[in-house]
């Protein structure tokens, strides 16, 4: 195949497009591993790439798409061989290299991981780069030893699509899941997802005190600023909040109260860059500790032609959970 079906981000004098386009193979960049793409899904990031929202995108022309799972088809790279089937999340890809809107991908086999035993594509793209970083999430709690007898563990943005795969991580784990939205309708979902509690974001974005009463021995923040700030003082002693994303902005009003007149640790979540090694733990535990019906409750999977619909969707705060893209 000289040539493949792609989504296609450029930057001409005139501004800032996205669009459907035949790329060439021979324009695709260096890498030691050739993969056929069959599914991608849609994150908050890939949202922002598409629409040009923010400056996701630092290289045009660019494919974007920040995971993918197929089956490798060609490569010199040590571990994989033709007919292996993998995934990828992050390492730039979709930003600084051409990403997973694609029939075919080349990357660093370095990048890749093995698709679990038993998982589908379209699970592991169900779970994606949201159900990844959520999973991190949840290490980087544990690891702070947040266990459930320290008492209930908040989850912001839990609609979305981290917040959905941590309601029900948390939930499984054994925690008390207090589930913050600002789309109440969501409630009965989040609810059968395992949330024990579903209360108002509103809690969470007035004025930030420098110390709230305390409420959580933990939380997974996915919003950033005011609310992230208001999570912090209203942690309980010792108890730590692991922060993943910026839904709500990048800034940070908070004060130091939280962290030296009651000990809370700010954990910070990245997926992008994270060691294989701890992905591929990562995804270990999520192929046996993710419920598989409440993956496909949360789940939704469209055509490659609706991708650019979906991403404006996620942006306004439209979509619930995860969405797979059916790509090959």
């Amino acid at each position: 195949m000289s040539t493949f079906r792609a989504l296609v981000v450029t930057k001409p004098d005139t501004g800032y497009s996205c669009n459907f386009a035949d790329f060439d193979e021979r324009d695709l960049m260096d890498g030691d591993v050739t993969v056929r793409i069959t599914h991608s899904t849609v994150n908050y990031k890939d949202g922002l790439a598409i629409t040009g929202k923010s400056p996701v995108v630092r290289r045009f022309p660019m494919i974007p798409g920040v995971d993918f799972a197929g089956e490798v088809i060609a490569s010199s790279h040590k571990d994989w061989n033709p007919g292996d089937h993998v995934l990828l999340n992050g390492w730039g890809v979709g930003e600084t290299h051409l990403g997973g809107y694609a029939e075919r991908a080349r990357v660093k086999g370095d990048w890749l991981v093995q698709v679990p035993f038993g998982m589908t594509h379209a699970q592991v793209m169900a779970i994606g780069t949201a159900g990844y970083t959520a999973m991190l999430c949840l290490m980087a709690l544990e690891a702070h030893a947040i266990t459930p007898e320290r008492g209930p563990v908040l989850v912001t943005g839990a609609a979305g699509g981290v917040g959905s795969v941590a309601v029900a991580l948390l939930a499984r784990a054994g925690h008390h899941v207090v589930a913050s939205t600002g789309r109440p309708e969501e409630g009965d979902y989040l609810r059968g997802l395992g949330a024990a509690e579903v209360i108002d974001r509103a809690e969470f974005t007035g004025p930030v005190k420098p110390l709230g009463k305390e409420r959580f021995a933990g939380a997974v923040d996915t919003v950033g600023s005011t609310t992230l700030a208001n999570v912090l003082s209203q942690t309980k002693y010792g108890g730590a909040v692991a922060a993943c994303g910026l839904a709500g902005g990048m800034d940070l009003p908070a004060t130091v109260a939280p962290f030296i007149l009651r000990g809370v640790s700010l954990l910070g979540v990245d997926s992008v860059q994270c060691p294989a090694v701890v992905r591929r733990e990562a995804w270990r535990r999520l192929s046996g500790e993710l419920d598989r019906d409440k993956l496909d409750a949360m789940t939704q999977s469209i055509p490659f032609d609706e991708v650019k619909d979906i991403a404006t969707k996620i942006l306004d705060g439209q979509v619930r959970g995860r969405v797979v893209v059916e790509i090959g």
